[in-house]
């Protein structure tokens, strides 16, 4: 089953400053909800192992991520793919691109991905919606980590 998520967020904090933190695991692993390690490989590379409820399925999941396109600090294309065990498996892309605008950086997403195993077996609605609370909670933390006096994120107009 495929979905896709698109959408904008402004970010209190410069261009510069949100490049940085999107490729920084530290700050990563703290923002990534459910997120349990994170490793970086290389400067394209990483290892993740997170644990995601989506309706009644609990996972933990375990896959890397690379990124590509690299175009600091103004985006990249990122694609990844993880194993749930019995829950299935998670595969898919995004294209990151950020724009300074006024009060900070606005950071827009295209998300692509398929999902497989018994978490297909959930349905279209519960999965796209738990993917926009999953990447809700991931910006408002991501917000916090770049500007902690901030009080969360705008969304674009």
């Amino acid at each position: 089953m495929a979905t896709n998520l698109s959408g904008d967020v402004v970010l209190p904090a410069s261009r510069q400053a949100v490049w940085e933190g999107l490729n920084n695991p530290e700050v990563l692993k703290a923002c990534i909800p459910g997120c349990q390690s994170l490793e970086k490989l290389s400067d394209t590379e990483f290892q993740a192992v997170a644990k995601v409820k989506i309706g009644p399925v609990s996972a933990t999941f375990k896959g890397k991520v690379e990124l590509s396109d690299l175009d600091p600090p103004n985006g990249y294309r990122i694609a990844g793919a993880g194993e749930g065990g019995i829950a299935g498996f998670a595969k898919g892309g995004a294209v990151v691109t950020l724009t300074e605008v006024e009060g900070g950086t606005n950071l827009h997403y295209d998300v692509d991905a398929q999902v497989g195993g018994k978490i297909m077996q959930l349905g279209g609605r519960l999965i796209d919606g738990a993917a926009r609370k999953l990447a809700d909670q991931f910006f408002a933390d991501f917000a916090k980590a770049l500007n902690p006096a901030a009080e969360g994120v705008a969304p674009a107009a």
